[in-house]
């Protein structure tokens, strides 16, 4: 956020300290004073303020010259995760689904341009980057942002799209915001997206739409898979099915429970 556009409430040295803590993840699990202060774009002084501040707190501790994490940040998302449901109510459909596929499967949702892994069962690694809860990509790169992104409403896709930055990660990445609305608006028509080896080679993924019980869409279910195993069609056919019907089950309890409260981390928010 600019200096221009922040409202008199920002308070800037709060957003300082959520710096310092999301400089450390799974590349830098440890960092020295000096390495926080120029991913934080502090001065070194600033930095060991708020590194020993945390360290104070319990979230970070420090053998003198590294600093890490503490498993107490965990606490910061309690809140959140304890009243979110949403993954609750799919976990046990996901497990079915991928012990009859034997393939992964996600549930995601959208937070402000990125897609969010809020549940996943795994069966194998099939990516580079290790995929975990809280692992985040681009949504317009990806099935779930996709099938998220195509159910939004005409303004706010077009507003999006305005502001989109779309640097092609892999050779078949979209990134012309032309080419791209004419997809989100094939995945709104045919109601799932396939992303064929665009967040990464040799990865091809089909996902479709969560609905609350007012049919709001809420999050996405994806299957990723071996492209060298799994033509387009044959994700498709083959597993495309059983991913509508787990998904129509997991709409079902949410029906019966009404319990998507704060699924859609950000859906209306602009990075």
């Amino acid at each position: 956020m600019s200096a221009e556009a922040r409202e008199p409430h920002f308070v800037q040295s709060f957003e300082r300290g959520l710096a310092v803590i999301r400089a450390f993840d799974a590349e830098h699990p440890e960092l020295t004073l000096s390495e926080v202060a120029r991913a934080c774009e502090l001065t070194r002084a600033a930095a060991r303020r708020f590194l020993l501040t945390l360290v104070d707190l319990g979230y970070v501790r420090t053998d003198g010259r590294m600093f890490r994490l503490t498993p107490r940040v965990l606490e910061l998302g309690y809140s959140y995760l304890s009243s979110f449901t949403l993954p609750e109510i799919a976990e046990p459909h996901l497990e079915q689904l991928v012990a009859r596929i034997r393939e992964s499967s996600s549930l995601c949702v959208l937070d402000g341009d990125d897609i969010v892994y809020v549940a996943r069962v795994p069966t194998r690694r099939i990516m580079t980057a290790t995929i975990t809860v809280g692992t985040r990509f681009p949504a317009y790169v990806t099935s779930v942002g996709r099938v998220i992104l195509a159910h939004l409403p005409d303004e706010e896709i077009d507003t999006r799209l305005a502001r989109a930055e779309l640097p092609p990660l892999r050779a078949r990445t979209i990134v012309s915001a032309g080419t791209l609305r004419a997809e989100l608006r094939r995945v709104r028509r045919q109601g799932y997206a396939i992303v064929d080896q665009e967040l990464e080679e040799g990865l091809r993924s089909v996902a479709v739409p969560v609905r609350d019980r007012d049919g709001e869409v809420v999050a996405a279910v994806n299957i990723p898979v071996h492209a060298s195993r799994n033509s387009v069609e044959s994700v498709r056919r083959d597993l495309l099915p059983h991913l509508l019907a787990t998904v129509a089950r997991i709409e079902a309890d949410l029906r019966v429970t009404g319990r998507a409260r704060g699924a859609c981390l950000g859906s209306g928010t602009h990075r």
